[in-house]
């Protein structure tokens, strides 16, 4: 009788073997795990890139708004009121430095957020497009330079978001950066006509 079992005693031990359940919940988690937190990672970056957006947003609005009533001149530079590029650059990241944080580098020289302050003869002869060169940024074509009193103006923001898990971006963003960085660019825009300021 014993030597009649003993061949089945193989295959019923492999019988059970496949048919345990045993660390199943562990395999399955270890294969799910890395996309699963990978997406999740991709929807809290993309929350906080747009939170920065509207940082950046609120910037242009409080900035544009100082330079409309005469809060910011750069006309005169006895004026109290007078600011150059390098402080309105100052300024405006202090209105950002909730999430966004720009060093001394960044304000002398920019790096990630670019400021575009000119005044134009007519509203119709604003641009309506973002100035782009080989899917990147073009900023040979920036400048600050608003004008005084009565003038009309547009104050443009970019900020060069750095993207770590760039699953989301392609379908958030038609700015796609061809230098090999990935970021979602934070384009911000405000026209206005300047108060007649004294």
């Amino acid at each position: 009788m014993t030597g009649s079992t003993s061949p089945k005693a193989p295959q019923s031990g492999l019988k059970r073997l496949f048919r345990s359940k045993d660390g199943a919940a562990a395999i399955e988690f270890a294969l799910l795990a890395i996309p699963y937190f990978l997406i999740v990672f991709a929807i809290v970056e993309t929350f906080v890139a747009y939170t920065a957006e509207q940082l950046v947003a609120n910037a242009v609005d409080t900035m544009g708004r100082k330079l409309r009533t005469g809060n910011i001149t750069v006309t005169s530079s006895t004026a109290s009121t007078y600011m150059n590029e390098t402080q309105f650059r100052r300024a405006f990241c202090g209105e950002i430095s909730i999430l966004i944080q720009c060093s001394e580098a960044e304000v002398s020289k920019a790096n990630k957020l670019f400021i575009d302050a000119k005044p134009y003869t007519n509203f119709s002869d604003m641009p309506t497009t973002i100035p782009m060169a080989n899917g990147d940024l073009n900023t040979a074509g920036l400048g600050f330079a608003p004008g005084g009193s009565g003038t009309k103006n547009m104050l443009r923001a970019y900020y060069k978001w750095d993207v770590t898990t760039d699953l989301l971006r392609p379908y958030i963003s038609n700015i796609r950066p061809t230098s090999g960085s990935n970021y979602f660019l934070i384009v911000e825009t405000s026209a206005f006509r300047n108060e007649d300021y004294p």
